[in-house]
């Protein structure tokens, strides 16, 4: 199986991406976060719908988004396949409005249709395409951190052993059901055992040869009173003879007569047939006549010199070899011909091939051209940028020089400034709470004052109030009033600091995006620099091969005009051999015209020699009928003197005594004998009937023991088979374990850099173990992060080898996928890993699609895209861009 290619419209970060996939080594790199993996979420979600997906199919939609389109296309066993699938979001919720798979054995509709045809395709579901052919991110020890029992259903379930275990417990039920019907038969048998004994009990023989004594002598009787019936019967019989016979007579007499009639008319009929025969014949001759003249005028133009069949055989032979001559002639002038128009055809086809492919090179150029300007215009917006977001920071930097604190220390100083702002609120609200207390307490001061009454206590005096005791308070408001109005100026001043310090945090911060802005741009500056000089040299590269293309084009196509111009040569001999194969058709049909008079002629002779022996045959019938009227006349004379009318008249009278004998013996003494004789029948037959019985239960126990026995052979078969399924499992597990672990060994070996272990075990229950040079044995979860990456990607590249090799000939696995592969590796393990992806390439895996951003991975790469995120939209991208391998090919072309 190979993907060929994805469509998908509003899936996750993409708005709208189309990429053909192929062949060979796929690299998609770019930056974290741009989209990467998700290109591979659409292959995987597209074949398997909800089944592929870690959450819920809202988030496949992307935000924002009514719907999702994907549509992936793809080559498996020889067949084209295409799926898509459409999911929409209303509310809160999502649904798959289209999910349909056309292939080559029709189309199929509906998510679950689909995935169990796709299922059915691969012989693998969702869950066992991960575990085989995709890698997914942060899954990379998946196999390592399974149990034993988990690994072995993984890779038993990839392997088909599960369909083992099925019949396995097939047979196990089918022993259960056995076992029932087991039970069921002896308690049959048991049954029947029984009643055979209670039959036997009764001596049923005993009363059967009494009754039958008695229906002997009761037979006897009735034996007596039928043969008196049969000779009333005879006597009966012998006069309704006579009487038959007188009748019989009668009607002979009748048909002889009828018979003369009809003899006489066939007679005359006959002798008018011959008179027509006669004027037929007479037709048929002037006929024949007609015919040999017309012979002769066709000889004529023949140039025959009879009609006989030796000349037109001679005729027709030297018409044959003349043909033979000329049509091997033509069919060699055709054969040059033909020669010839296809170089003519096969030169064009190729001078247009090259047409195309230059044409495509040229396209391709300007692609490139194309590329490379908008890339040089891209350039200089960004640059552009930079220019503007350098001269801002400048101004920022600017900004700093006269403030309190240097750029990146206005957040501190904000900090520092709100604080002491809000200490200096809050001691103004207390200063303000004190002076409206003060305030009270001298307003009610005055008021005691007053009313003569003690501005401390309120009791009443006599003389002047104490004066002493307001002046205090009315000291204490002014001293509070003046504190108040320090503290309302502190507090503007720390106000307006506080608001200088936010306007040169806004600078930073401004600042601060504008710095991550300039990076970007430079970023992108440095890429489109890159992008313009390789695609203006490969546009170069390309209108170089393309004129190539162009000057062998012409020279096809001239070679192409010479050897048209060679067919129309020969095509005018093969015209001219055509008319002379013409000419001898027409001689042929006056040969066909010769002949066919002939043959006329000699039917016409023939009819009419048929006809004259018809009219002699109707002639002799003739003759014969008028021998048999004789005849019939004589036996009609004869049967009318044989009439006796005396004899009918007494057997008439023994014919009535005979019925009234018959009529009492039938209908009062020999029904009551009968009577009686059925109901010792019956009883006969009811004891004969028990007897059928006992017969047919000594059978049926016959019959029940034969079956017993078998369903105990069946059993034990049945057994038989339900561990030999299970003992197979074990076998072939066994095999798989083999072969498997030989091949995790020889991946391992191929990946791993270090030499500090020497083999891998697996085990029969796909327990892993490592051991090193000492032979110690360490465990899978013993290794380092980088060396259990390396192990799994040996043990999911062993298990993709095993199914691969063990098809046999059947449809090819999937692609392999391989998703941010080199996360726990280091450098030196990667080249490792790149050997790893050449090695499968080796073993016959058409296709393997890798996500990566490291260049060592990106530089080994068959085929290069890269997938970019708009920072603005947040928007993913995807552009095929040209791998080091690729570039070398075309320039070798």
């Amino acid at each position: 199986m190979r993907f060929t290619r994805i469509a998908i419209r509003n899936f996750k970060p993409y708005e709208d991406a189309e990429l053909d996939l192929r062949d060979g080594v796929t690299v998609i790199h770019g930056v974290n976060g741009s989209g990467k993996s998700s290109l591979l979420e659409a292959c995987f979600f597209a074949l398997y719908g909800s089944k592929a997906l870690a959450g819920t199919l809202e988030d496949v939609v992307t935000t924002g988004a009514a719907d999702a389109e994907i549509a992936l296309e793809f080559v498996h066993d020889g067949g084209e396949y295409r799926i898509e699938r459409r999911v929409r979001v209303s509310g809160d919720r999502a649904t798959t409005a289209k999910c349909v798979l056309e292939g080559p054995e029709g189309t199929v509709e509906g998510a679950r249709d689909v995935r169990r045809h796709v299922a059915s395709l691969l012989r693998m579901d969702a869950e066992a395409f991960v575990n085989c052919a995709y890698v997914q991110q942060g899954e990379v020890n998946k196999l390592i951190n399974a149990t034993p029992s988990q690994r072995q259903d993984m890779i038993d379930d990839l392997l088909q052993l599960g369909t083992l275990e099925t019949y396995r417990e097939r047979a196990g039920n089918a022993r259960l059901g056995v076992e029932d019907v087991l039970t069921r038969k002896r308690s049959v048998l048991e049954d029947v055992e029984s009643q055979i004994e209670t039959k036997e009990e009764a001596d049923l023989h005993a009363t059967l040869n009494a009754l039958e004594s008695e229906l002997d002598s009761l037979d006897e009787e009735i034996s007596n009173y039928e043969g008196q019936r049969d000779k009333a019967k005879a006597a009966l019989d012998a006069a309704e003879a006579t009487l038959d016979e007188h009748a019989e007579k009668r009607e002979r007499l009748d048909e002889v007569e009828a018979a003369i009639e009809d003899l006489t008319a066939k007679i005359s009929a006959d002798e008018t047939k011959r008179d027509d025969l006669s004027e037929r014949v007479r037709e048929l001759d002037a006929a024949a006549d007609d015919l040999e003249s017309d012979i002769d005028d066709a000889l004529d133009r023949s140039d025959l010199d009879d009609a006989s069949d030796e000349a037109i055989a001679g005729a027709r032979e030297a018409l044959s070899e003349r043909e033979s001559g000329l049509r091997d002639d033509l069919s060699e002038a055709r054969t040059r011909a033909q020669a010839f128009e296809t170089q003519a055809e096969r030169l064009a086809e190729r001078a247009a091939d090259l047409e195309s492919r230059a044409e495509e090179k040229r396209e391709a150029a300007e692609a490139d051209a194309e590329t490379a300007a908008e890339a040089e215009r891209e350039l200089e917006s960004f640059r552009e940028t930079r220019a503007e977001l350098r001269s801002s920071l400048d101004d920022a930097e600017a900004r700093f020089e006269d403030a309190p604190v240097q750029l990146g220390e206005a957040a501190d100083l904000l900090e520092k400034r709100r604080e002491a702002r809000s200490d200096a609120r809050e001691s103004l609200a207390e200063t303000e709470t004190e002076l409206k207390n003060a305030r009270e307490r001298l307003a009610e001061a005055e008021r005691l004052r007053d009313a003569g009454k003690c501005p401390e206590c309120g009791q009443p005096v006599e003389g002047s109030p104490h004066v002493d005791a307001i002046s205090e308070r009315e000291a204490a408001v002014e001293s509070l009033e003046a504190d108040l109005d320090s503290l309302e100026s502190d507090v503007e001043s720390r106000s307006a600091a506080v608001e200088a310090a936010e306007a040169l945090v806004e600078i930073e911060n401004r600042a601060s995006s504008q710095r991550d802005k300039l990076d970007l741009v430079e970023e992108r500056i440095a890429d489109r620099e890159g992008t313009v000089e390789s695609r203006r040299e490969a546009a170069a590269e390309k209108r170089e091969v393309a004129a190539e293309l162009e000057a062998e084009a012409e020279e096809k196509r001239e070679a192409a005009t010479t050897q048209a111009e060679r067919a129309e040569e020969v095509a005018e001999t093969v015209e001219s051999l055509e008319a002379d194969l013409e000419a001898l058709d027409e001689r042929r049909d006056r040969l066909d015209r010769v002949e066919s008079l002939v043959d006329a002629r000699a039917e016409k002779i023939d009819v009419r020699d048929r006809l004259r022996e018809k009219r002699e045959t109707l002639a002799d019938v003739n003759r014969e009928r008028r021998e048999h009227l004789r005849e019939r006349r004589e036996r009609r004379d004869e049967l009318r003197e044989t009439v006796d009318e005396e004899a009918v008249e007494g057997a008439r009278q023994r014919k009535e005594n005979a019925a009234t004998y018959l009529e009492r013996v039938e209908d009062e003494v020999l029904p009551e004998l009968r009577d009686k004789r059925d109901e010792l029948q019956s009883r006969v037959g009811g004891v004969e009937a028990e007897l059928e019985q006992l017969d047919d239960l000594r059978e049926r126990r016959e019959h029940l023991a034969e079956r017993v026995g078998a369903l105990e052979s069946v059993h034990e078969e049945v057994s038989t088979l339900e561990s030999t399924y299970g003992d197979l499992r074990a076998e072939l597990r066994q095999r798989n374990v083999e072969v498997l672990e030989r091949m995790l060994n020889e991946t391992f070996d191929l990946v791993y850099a270090n030499d500090a272990y020497s083999r891998i075990r697996l085990d029969g229950e796909y327990g892993l173990t490592v051991f090193q040079k000492d032979g110690t044995a360490l465990e899978p979860e013993q290794l380092s992060g980088g060396e259990r990456a390396l192990f799994n990607l040996s043990l999911r590249c062993a298990i993709y080898r095993l199914l691969a090799e063990g098809i046999d000939g059947a449809a090819p696995l999937p692609p392999l996928i391989l998703d941010e592969p080199t996360v726990f590796l280091d450098d030196g393990h990667v080249s490792r890993l790149v050997d790893l992806v050449g090695d499968m390439q080796s073993r016959g895996v058409k296709q393997i699609l890798i996500v990566s951003h490291d260049d060592e991975l990106v530089g080994a790469a068959d085929d290069l895209v890269r997938v970019e995120k708009n920072p603005t939209t947040n928007r993913s991208t995807v552009e095929r861009t040209d791998a080091p391998i690729v570039e070398s090919a075309l320039a070798d072309d």
